[in-house]
């Protein structure tokens, strides 16, 4: 009970400073200032169905579409003469509900002649505003979650502009309702949330599709969803991933960068990763390092299930045939995934025993035959057994023909870069167009072990220099080739001092962590209980013990805070050690 009064009072604190709320001054919120609203399909919404909250008028749900600049004023028509005053109130607010702010209007332009008359147009239920002071002032109340766009008017030059005021559902108030409109509450702090609904006397399971619906920007899309993991099964709080209708695909307008008609979405947990940026850093290494090879875009959401908070989650691509297809790669492919240790494109598995077949490990997400279907790993066991039995000089000659040099190539510099200890192996993907005839290409997947910790949360050393051969025969034959190992090494020395500089990743981190913005703490209050307390021995194997034998052994938690300082340390240190020894 301390720890939830504790995030009370630091969440008001939080709001404080975001907001010139509490009586403070006129400062813009630190968190981005993204277009609220905006329909996947057209970029408008329909108005909110809902009517009203307590005699108010509810906002738009088509709030933050037009031409927005980031003070929230509107912009002039191309061509038009430029506004006296451009009423305006700053930037985006973010309040909690039950927490009073003001604002006051003034003049974009600076124009400060006597007479000006300002006033707000669609004055929320609550909210005042004094005209002989231009000020507005407003305690949203307990069912008022959502992005509110208020209209400022100046009469006497006839200009409006916006004000776009979000307003945070407060779960830990007194009397607290549920949000009233998803359609409206269409961010928190700036991110994007995404409000999943599902039968909770059926729930979702993770061996198949459920009908669900998912209201995201305003628009609801009729869906299917899932629990997605193995490994991470036990978590509770499970990653999922979204199929959505041929006809009503996903898109998010802001984040991403072009993340646009998405048939799937996944939603990755951060709950082995309190610093909740693990992944995404991670994937926008790869896409530095290697820009041609296959991308995946990921951004951050907030998550609400039933109208109950889930908290933050990395929104990411799915690995299928429809990205492989905005790749190069034909969609029609042969799709793999390393899903344990034994895919090590060996003859022997992990335990030194010889394998029944060269695809152990392996499963076939993609092309025919599928899966359970004979010859359906036809095109990976003669990858495997090329791996496993070519000459010294078949390996060498063959490698750029058989695969994708530059794919595995960084796929072996990207994971000993971050330190992929779950990922030298297994989650990974690898595609093959059979009616080409290759060449093999490379996926990452799955990077939560990375950056300082394994799996289960445990520490990795930033100077440890792991080349995995031992895990990986592919590894082992590309680095005992001179031909191969000398100029994959040399890129990697010109990686680290271009692309991957330790300036540009500690930039990265930085723009994560203002990005994030209070929903990190949020999402901590949240979890840090169960995040601390998982996997203990007498909770047995249902309680995650049984796959995670080693979390419960940590004495070295941290904050969210701590744990991004912990890898802005682990950073410095790891890149400084590589500048005189690779691995």
């Amino acid at each position: 009970m301390r720890t939830r009064r504790w995030w009370t009072r630091g969440l008001a604190g939080l709001a404080c400073f975001a907001l010139v709320a509490c009586g403070g001054g006129d400062t813009p919120s630190p968190t981005n200032d993204t277009p609220s609203g905006t329909d996947s399909d057209a970029g408008t919404h329909p108005q909110s169905d809902a009517g009203t909250v307590d005699g108010g008028t509810l906002p738009s749900s088509d709030a933050g579409t037009g031409s927005q600049s980031d003070a929230g004023t509107e912009m002039p028509d191309a061509g038009t003469a430029p506004q006296a005053c451009a009423p305006t109130a700053g930037d985006t607010r973010w309040v909690l509900e039950g927490e009073a702010f003001t604002a006051q209007v003034t003049c974009a332009t600076g124009l400060k002649e006597a007479g000006l008359r300002f006033g707000v147009k669609n004055l929320p239920q609550g909210a005042t505003f004094d005209e002989s002071t231009a000020t507005l002032r407003w305690t949203p109340a307990l069912n008022q979650g959502a992005v509110w766009m208020l209209t400022l008017e100046e009469r006497t030059t006839d200009e409006t502009g916006t004000l776009k005021v979000g307003v945070a559902n407060n779960d830990n108030a007194p009397g607290k309702v549920d949000i009233v409109d998803p359609a409206a509450y269409t961010e928190e702090y700036g991110l994007p949330v995404v409000h999943l609904f599902f039968d909770p006397a059926v729930g979702l399971t993770s061996g198949g599709y459920r009908p669900a619906e998912v209201v995201y920007r305003g628009h609801r899309f009729t869906m299917e969803a899932k629990y997605r993991g193995a490994t991470s099964s036990v978590f509770p709080k499970r990653s999922l991933t979204f199929k959505f209708a041929e006809d009503d695909l996903f898109s998010e307008p802001v984040f991403g960068d072009g993340f646009k008609d998405r048939k799937r979405l996944v939603l990755i947990t951060p709950f082995n990763d309190n610093s909740y940026l693990r992944s995404r850093l991670a994937f926008d290494l790869w896409n530095r390092l290697s820009p041609d090879a296959v991308r995946i875009r990921t951004f951050s959401v907030v998550v609400y299930a039933n109208k109950k908070y889930r908290g933050l989650y990395t929104a990411a691509d799915h690995v299928d045939k429809r990205l492989m297809g905005w790749n190069g790669i034909d969609n029609d492919s042969d799709l793999f995934k390393g899903v344990d240790a034994d895919a090590n494109f060996s003859r022997l598995k992990r335990n030194g025993q010889t394998k029944e077949h060269l695809h152990v490990g392996f499963e076939k997400d993609e092309g025919t035959p599928e899966q359970n279907q004979p010859h359906a790993f036809d095109t990976l066991d003669a990858f495997v057994a090329w791996v496993a039995d070519s000459s010294a000089d078949g390996f060498r000659q063959e490698f750029g023909t058989k695969l994708k040099a530059r794919d595995y190539e960084d796929w072996w510099i990207f994971n000993t870069l971050i330190q992929g200890n779950d990922s030298q192996g297994k989650n990974a993907y690898h595609a093959y167009d059979p009616k080409a005839g290759g060449p093999w290409r490379f996926i990452p997947w799955d990077l939560d072990a990375s950056f300082g910790q394994n799996y289960d949360t445990t520490r990795t050393s930033a100077t440890a220099r792991p080349t995995y051969a031992s895990d990986n025969l592919l590894f082992k034959r590309m680095l005992a080739e001179p031909t191969i190992a000398g100029p994959m090494r040399e890129r990697y020395r010109q990686a680290l001092k271009n692309e991957l500089s330790e300036a540009q990743v500690q930039a990265m981190i930085d723009g994560y962590v203002r990005e994030l913005g209070p929903n990190a703490q949020r999402d901590e209050a949240r979890w840090a209980t169960e995040y601390r307390n998982f996997a203990k021995p007498e909770a047995g194997s249902d309680g995650g013990y049984g796959n995670f034998p080693d979390w419960h052994l940590r004495q070295d938690f941290k904050t969210h805070v701590e744990e991004v300082e912990y890898i802005r340390q682990w950073v410095h240190t790891r890149w400084g050690a590589f500048q005189s020894q690779l691995p």
